[in-house]
């Protein structure tokens, strides 16, 4: 199998099952226009966040990464009319074109987009003392990754899902000995997830339009 045919899949089933509106499609024109890294999900994936952000039946989501807001926009879309997005981006460029494409999207009233290194953003969440999140979409620095998730599991309730995106890295995440330190990241923080008390889970690699990569699904239980 090649890359070529793995693409080919996702067109298929795309052009069949995803329905990108222009909102979307300017999200990732507009992103690439201002040279920001092609790293957002493939249009399958944004839908499957929708979805399982639907079936969660979400009120409130932390999204870590926003890059240009085309995820932030698919998950915003699940919630009802009184839910809350917060998403955290440490890079100013990218904030500003989130905001511009969350804000074409028409949803300001639904998204607080913070700025500034997300572990200081996630302190203050948490001395906010708000209500705990219904899912966290994990998707920014990889070697960040286990203190992401710590935050995380303070910032949630029994029953919330915790979704941590790029954890396959095109099958180096088996190399134990590997010294790039994303790959150690995602390592740690899948190790972590088995470990944890609170957490059941599973991890699914995929091939696509992205390549080789994958996510982890946890559930947090108690």
């Amino acid at each position: 199998m090649s890359q070529q045919t793995w693409t080919a899949v996702d067109d298929y089933f795309n052009g069949l099952l995803v329905e990108e509106d222009g909102a979307l499609l300017a999200a990732v024109a507009d992103s690439e226009a201002a040279g920001l890294p092609p790293h957002q999900v493939a249009p399958n994936q944004g839908k499957l966040l929708n979805l399982l952000a639907t079936l969660q039946g979400a009120r409130t989501v932390l999204e870590i990464g926003t890059l240009g807001g085309y995820s932030t926009i698919w998950l915003a879309r699940a919630l009802p009319a009184d839910g809350r997005l917060v998403t955290l981006e440490a890079d100013e460029k990218c904030a500003a074109v989130a905001a511009a494409n969350i804000s074409r999207a028409g949803l300001d009233h639904v998204v607080d987009l913070r700025v500034g290194k997300a572990l200081d953003s996630l302190a203050r969440l948490a001395e906010e003392g708000r209500d705990p999140f219904d899912l966290v979409f994990i998707d920014a620095d990889k070697p960040s990754n286990p203190a992401y998730l710590e935050w995380a599991l303070k910032l949630t309730r029994p029953g919330s899902v915790i979704i941590g995106d790029n954890v396959v890295r095109a099958g180096a995440v088996t190399d134990p000995a590997s010294a790039d330190p994303h790959i150690q990241g995602v390592r740690r923080f899948t190790e972590l997830i088995a470990e944890h008390p609170r957490l059941t889970a599973t991890a699914i690699q995929t091939v696509g339009a992205k390549g080789h990569d994958g996510f982890a699904l946890a559930l947090v239980t108690r």
